[in-house]
């Protein structure tokens, strides 16, 4: 089959580079436009766009995905099949082009966390489970039959950043199994309706920095769990006197407290634990608005509180 891939960020490369190595005829590939990044605001590729230009693919990047050039393009290139990877929300016009439908990979187990933080939100709600699923595309964003899921069990003690690599590699290889199903013709489809009779169903919107206030009223294990799902990024913060401080890491125990909640104690040297309603958190690893990253041991002796 002649496929077009589409995709952005870091977590599309892998499935990029997986289909290539299980041999897939990658005519092109759609990704965004290059963006001014950085002080100096020099123009930055994307990481799909550097894969392709260092293996040598056609490039595409429309700043509208309904523009009549960018879909006569496409149409040209007479592909067989879509695929879609962390990229962005298609048109019908796209996604309905070629004979064999797109598909797409999302980094949660459908129909659960549909949407555009999955990662996040999953361990934010301290799931026990997560994983991939391919689909294919429909009106609906994330509503598309499912073709494939594979799952991943969760500890309760990983972050955004860790969750996001796991499922990346699995998602690369379930990835190349969805294309060489639907290649052959041996696959399933199962539609989503037939998983949602009496289930809550839970969502994975895009994250804001509000959504990254640690509201300290909440229970010390719903704090650490928004605390580990925010990290790296967009990372979870609280304010420290005027200033912001962001927050990497964190335990937590669950006692009564003896301060508020959103008071903290420290000892200065190695301890610095807020109160939440059950118990404490203690961070870990943070950075102070203005300064570096740093575990607690070095921000205490820098910044006595």
């Amino acid at each position: 089959m002649k496929i077009i891939f589409m995709g952005t960020p870091q977590f599309a490369v892998a499935s990029l580079d997986a289909l290539i190595k299980a041999g897939s005829d990658i005519i092109a590939i759609v990704t965004a436009p290059d963006k001014p990044a950085g002080r100096g605001k020099k123009l930055s590729e994307s990481a799909v766009k550097q894969y392709a230009v260092e293996n040598g693919l056609k490039v595409l990047q429309p700043e509208k995905l309904k523009a009549p050039e960018f879909l006569e393009e496409l149409k040209a290139l007479k592909a067989d099949l879509q695929v879609v990877v962390a990229f962005r929300m298609l048109p019908e016009a796209v996604w309905n082009m070629p004979p064999k439908g797109t598909i797409n990979l999302h980094a949660s187990l459908l129909p659960q966390y549909r949407g555009a933080a999955p990662i996040n939100w999953v361990l934010i709600n301290g799931e026990r489970e997560s994983g991939v699923t391919t689909f294919f595309l429909k009106h609906e964003i994330d509503t598309g039959d499912i073709l494939f899921t594979e799952k991943v069990t969760l500890t309760g003690k990983e972050t955004a950043g860790e969750l996001h690599d796991r499922l990346m590699q699995k998602g690369a290889g379930l990835l190349v199994k969805t294309v060489k199903g639907v290649e052959s013709g041996r696959y399933n489809e199962h539609p989503q309706s037939a998983l949602l009779e009496g289930v809550e169903l839970k969502h994975a919107p895009k994250i804001f920095k509000e959504d990254c206030l640690i509201d300290w009223t909440q229970s010390a294990e719903g704090i650490y769990n928004k605390i580990r799902g925010l990290s790296p990024s967009p990372t979870a913060y609280t304010t420290l006197g005027d200033k912001i401080l962001k927050v990497y890491a964190a335990t937590f125990e669950i006692v009564e407290p003896s301060i508020q909640p959103g008071a903290f104690f420290t000892d200065n040297k190695t301890h610095l634990k807020f109160a939440a309603n059950d118990g404490y958190v203690y961070l870990t690893d943070v950075q102070l608005e203005g300064k570096k990253q740093m575990d607690i041991g070095a921000f205490l002796r820098g910044n006595k509180l």
